[in-house]
């Protein structure tokens, strides 16, 4: 059986890595330029529970930095598989947001 992959964010998307000792209030000013500026929304990209937990507190404030502009700043989760150091795949969550 052959399994073929596709990735769940797209080579134009801007992605923003967080770790788990990234700070969820520059995460979310990050997300809040990045749409102002640019009018893109970014993707942000966290491997392991502690990024994870930190990617999810910055959308929550980057919804409260953005809300006041009109925008309803909505999110998509899924996963990517990625290459580490050594070049092993490893999974990824990824969270795409939007505008509802």
């Amino acid at each position: 059986m052959t399994e073929t992959h596709q990735s769940f964010s797209s080579s134009e998307d801007t992605i923003l890595r967080v770790g788990s000792s990234s700070p969820p209030q520059a995460v979310a000013q990050s997300i809040s330029k990045c749409i102002s500026e640019s009018n893109q929304f970014p993707a942000l990209r966290a491997i392991g529970h502690g990024a994870v937990g930190q990617a999810v507190k910055a959308i929550a404030i980057a919804r409260g930095y953005v809300a006041p502009r009109g925008i309803d700043l909505a999110v998509v989760v899924g996963f990517d598989t990625v290459e580490n150091s050594d070049g092993k795949e490893i999974s990824a969550m990824v969270f795409k947001t939007f505008a509802r």
